[in-house]
């Protein structure tokens, strides 16, 4: 196999390996798929991996229902280094004002992916989220949402947020989206990371 396409294989089982583990609880095999220092960026949430699977199995705990369906996917390699593009959408279930909701958002997965001892990994995960609704899970359910609350949130993420900030979780309020100084950023430092360049943290 061509070494540049065995790369892509590896990095697209990488992706489709933290979804499936991550959403079944399968936390040990999920951990495999990080380095040491590796580092999740969530609504939610922002800290190291072991941070992150600490505060997934919390929300497992709780009943927090958050799942991940993968689309399709941009790689781009520079020798030991990469930076994945692949479209996502999250669905979370929850009760918002009373009403059992879902909210699916839909974005892309920004990963900053490095190889080390010859196995590839993940450095940092950058969601971007693009747009997002909410639905009562029953179509005769009546579902109200404070206006001024909602208006607080991002565009591409303020019923997620909404949502989120029903159960509890204190929300992340500039994380990038499909435009903007945010996503533009986050472009920027996917270009150095491609060039060598040191990860900003």
């Amino acid at each position: 196999m061509d070494a540049a396409l065995g790369d892509r294989f590896a990095i697209r089982e990488l992706i489709e390996n933290w979804a499936v583990w991550r959403d079944a609880g399968d936390w040990e095999r999920f951990r495999s798929v990080w380095f040491d220092d590796g580092r999740m960026m969530a609504t939610w949430t922002q800290g190291s991996a072991d941070e992150f699977i600490a505060m997934s199995k919390q929300g497992w705990a709780k009943g927090v229902s958050i799942l991940h369906f993968l689309g399709g996917q941009s790689i781009d390699l520079a020798g030991n280094r990469a930076i994945s593009q692949t479209k996502m959408t999250i669905a979370q279930r929850g009760v918002v004002h009373d009403v059992v909701a879902d909210v699916v958002c839909t974005g892309r997965f920004y990963d900053f992916l490095e190889r080390r001892d010859g196995r590839w990994g993940f450095v940092l995960r950058q969601p971007i989220y693009e747009k997002d609704r909410i639905d009562p899970v029953d179509p005769a359910a009546r579902l109200t949402l404070d206006a001024t609350l909602l208006a607080k949130f991002p565009e591409g993420y303020r019923h997620l947020a909404y949502l989120q900030s029903q159960i509890g979780y204190q929300i992340k309020l500039d994380m990038p989206g499909l435009k903007g100084a945010a996503v533009e950023r986050l472009y920027a430092s996917g270009a150095k990371w491609l060039a060598g360049e040191t990860l900003d943290r």
